[in-house]
């Protein structure tokens, strides 16, 4: 058994609390005094969403929740003023709107090159922060270039749909566990933690999951 925590996550690219937590993870993993292995996994919010959204944010948050404008702009303002207490600048008024399949497969392409960590900060700090398109083709390959990945390799893998089957795969795993809501993290495959909680959280069930691991190499075979 390897000596560091396995920490699973579920997310989506286009989910706001999914990069706020992603910073109180990282905020507790730094806290906790073991070594964390962290993988992502996919999970789409939107999956009937098309790639070239035709509104803006709040137009899609407005028809998919059935509220008011208005309503969205608390919403909008609310996230983006937690997102800024943990270092992170959201602009919603160049965000695109997009499907997330082909950013998942990305993920999953990238994982293969040991760079998915890396690919997962890229694309949120891009559909966030930066108004880039994560739902076309050519703008992921870009920004798989960004992070140093062959721009032609990933392109051939997009366009061959040579992942889809490992996103499947993660949304099914999601839907076992009963995950409805995204993020959420399976801390040593035995504790799930949802939602964008505190860094001490983090911390708290990381040391829980090291004793419990402590507690069994103890028991006599």
């Amino acid at each position: 058994m390897s000596d560091a925590i396995k920490v699973d996550i579920w997310s989506d690219v286009q989910c706001p609390w999914c990069y706020i937590g992603k910073r109180k993870f990282e905020d507790g993993a730094a806290q906790f005094d073991g070594d964390v292995e962290v993988e992502y996994h996919s999970f789409e919010l939107a999956p009937d969403t098309p790639v070239d959204f035709d509104g803006s944010p709040k137009d899609f948050l407005s028809q998919r929740k059935g509220i008011s404008p208005d309503q969205v702009d608390m919403m909008l303002d609310r996230v983006t003023g937690i997102a800024k207490s943990v270092g992170l600048d959201y602009d919603y008024d160049h965000v695109h709107q997009t499907n997330t399949i082909k950013a998942h497969e990305l993920l999953h392409f990238a994982k293969t090159k040991g760079r998915q960590l890396d690919m997962k900060e890229r694309l949120l700090k891009a559909y966030f922060v930066d108004g880039r398109h994560v739902g076309r083709i050519e703008d992921l390959a870009d920004l798989a270039a960004e992070i140093g990945l062959d721009r032609d390799e990933v392109r051939a893998a997009l366009e061959a749909g040579t992942y889809v089957a490992d996103v499947k795969a993660d949304v099914a795993q999601a839907e076992a566990y009963g995950i409805q809501g995204v993020p959420f993290f399976v801390i040593d495959g035995k504790y799930g933690v949802s939602g964008a909680q505190d860094a001490a959280a983090f911390v708290n069930v990381l040391e829980q999951a090291r004793a419990e691991r402590s507690e069994s190499e103890d028991v006599p075979a």
